[in-house]
């Protein structure tokens, strides 16, 4: 063994009271039979439990050659061979943001999670993007347990669809409480809040821990789709979390808070978890941890591919029909797209601003997709749906200055976190700094409309998604402004680009609109 592999082999022993994490760094392309026969003298051999954790998966199949569920199927199912008990789960945002899940609203992910071997799932901010009753329906469909603590009906006052606060599995001597726990603010619309009430995680957790652990359970799980922050705050005031395999960043984050394990496993499937449990006595849980990349090096399980083929097999040929070309590169990375001005974006914003005849136009980077650069050559309609996978409309208000300021503020709020800063916009019409070392509420400046400074009392017309219209993403300040044009009457956003695209060969460069200032 040569000293990288000592290096990537070597356990890191953290934790209080007696607590124990192990950190196990895995070479890239280790077999996975290999990673499922254990060492003799490995401490996880005697671990009952092994949980398995993906979060925020998008596609069924790989991305850029990394993930694909089938493969995710192979490694719980040569864990269990290898005399393992893996339980798998799922920390949100699956049912929407592919060109498929746009087409099939998310049946196709339910199918191949069913076919996968999924055992847990909680929900994420995009499982409500087709409304509150194709949700339920998606629910339905599962064989997987859901697990949802704080998302409430408000007709039933019960957990969304009737399922479970918190459920209790087995595993040896372990008796495992899972909670699942949803986020609250992160892109759900006015209209789905109407039907659910979504609870403090806080809250959920201080109402139901207690009965867990009346209920004899000696390892407890939050399964979470969460800000990170969020997630800390919660390993610090209920330190009888032992694990929280959480969701929403898109990159993997791994570390000891308190006591508790916080997880995430990025997105699409690109990693897997791996959290070996064992606990003897009254102490804490060790916890044994293992991050499994995705690759081609895992052979895909054949029922689970099968299924995965036969709904790729459904995508009408349509999706492969060239719209029109594109001369440089298209930059649809979420980092590029979230801190700064966007090429792409420019173009988005331009297109709206157009088709609504508007003065300007806003547009929240989250609604952007893909978060890859796709190069210069054709541009097919599966290309469009992958930029813009969601259903929203241009809607028209009028707006004055003062209240653009505040919507610009608010997209500029959470900078530098841009895995969280889906908020901030790309825009069109004008013109405008942002000082990111200043206080949140006091960043932008500089605002200029055709060169002009923005004049807080004259009254603009302003071209921005239906989703922003209605609230998501923090933009609430629209809310008394007179629309012009509303969700029924306007344009999706998707006709209004291939519109721009189509016959055409298009060249999105940048052109100074937003200036940031460290």
């Amino acid at each position: 063994m040569n000293s990288r592999d000592a290096e990537a082999r070597r356990g890191c022993r953290q934790g209080a009271t007696g607590a124990a994490l192990y950190l196990l760094i895995l070479l890239l392309l280790l077999p996975t039979r290999a990673r499922a026969q254990e060492e003799l003298s490995s401490p996880r051999r005697a671990a009952p439990l092994t949980i398995l954790q993906i979060n925020d998966v998008y596609s069924t199949v790989p991305v850029n050659g990394l993930g694909g569920l089938a493969r995710v199927a192979t490694i719980k199912k040569e864990m269990a061979e290898a005399g393992r008990t893996p339980l798998l789960m799922l920390a949100g945002d699956f049912l929407a943001g592919s060109v498929s899940s746009t087409v099939f609203k998310g049946e196709q992910m339910i199918e191949a999670l069913n076919a996968t071997g999924l055992d847990v799932a909680t929900l994420g901010n995009h499982e409500f993007d087709f409304g509150v009753d194709t949700l339920l329906t998606r629910m339905a469909q599962a064989k997987f347990q859901w697990v949802v603590s704080n998302v409430v009906d408000r007709q039933t006052g019960r957990p969304v669809g009737g399922v479970a606060p918190y459920v209790i599995r087995t595993a040896g001597p372990l008796k495992i409480g899972i909670l699942g726990l949803c986020i609250r603010s992160e892109g759900i619309l006015p209209a789905t809040l109407a039907r659910l009430d979504i609870v403090d995680p806080k809250e959920a957790v201080a109402k139901y821990l207690p009965e867990l652990k009346r209920e004899g359970a000696n390892v407890i799980v939050a399964l979470t789709h969460l800000r990170f922050q969020e997630d800390r705050e919660l390993a610090e005031q209920f330190p009888d979390i032992d694990v929280i395999v959480g969701g929403h960043e898109h990159y993997p984050i791994t570390g000891v808070w308190n006591r508790t394990l916080v997880s995430k496993a990025g997105s699409d499937a690109r990693f897997v978890a791996r959290i070996d449990i064992d606990k003897r006595g009254p102490d804490p849980p060790d916890r044994y941890f293992e991050l499994i990349p995705v690759t081609s090096a895992v052979k895909d399980d054949s029922d689970t591919l099968a299924v995965v083929n036969a709904w790729e097999a459904k995508l009408s040929t349509a999706m492969d029909n060239v719209l029109g070309t594109s001369s440089v590169p298209l930059d649809a990375l979420d980092r590029r797209l979230r801190l700064g001005e966007n090429a792409l974006g420019d173009f988005i914003a331009d297109a709206m601003r157009r088709r609504a005849r508007a003065d300007l136009a806003i547009v929240n980077s989250g609604g952007i997709r893909g978060n890859r650069v796709y190069p210069a050559g054709p541009i097919t309609q599966r290309t469009l749906i992958e930029m813009h996978p969601f259903s929203n409309v241009i809607c028209e208000i009028e707006v004055t200055g003062r209240v653009l300021l505040q919507a610009l503020e608010n997209g500029a709020s959470l900078l530098p976190d841009y895995a969280n800063a889906g908020r901030f916009p790309q825009i069109s019409g004008f013109t405008m700094h942002v000082n990111v070392s200043a206080p949140s509420g006091s960043r932008v400046h500089d605002v200029r409309v055709n060169g002009a400074p923005l004049d807080p009392d004259r009254t603009y017309t302003l071209a921005l998604p239906d989703f922003v219209l209605e609230g998501g993403d923090g933009y609430t300040m629209f809310g008394g402004s007179r629309v012009l044009i509303d969700k029924e009457n306007g344009t999706p956003i998707r006709d209004a680009l291939q519109e721009a695209i189509t016959g055409r060969v298009i060249a999105p460069a940048l052109d100074g609109r937003i200036v940031i200032e460290p």
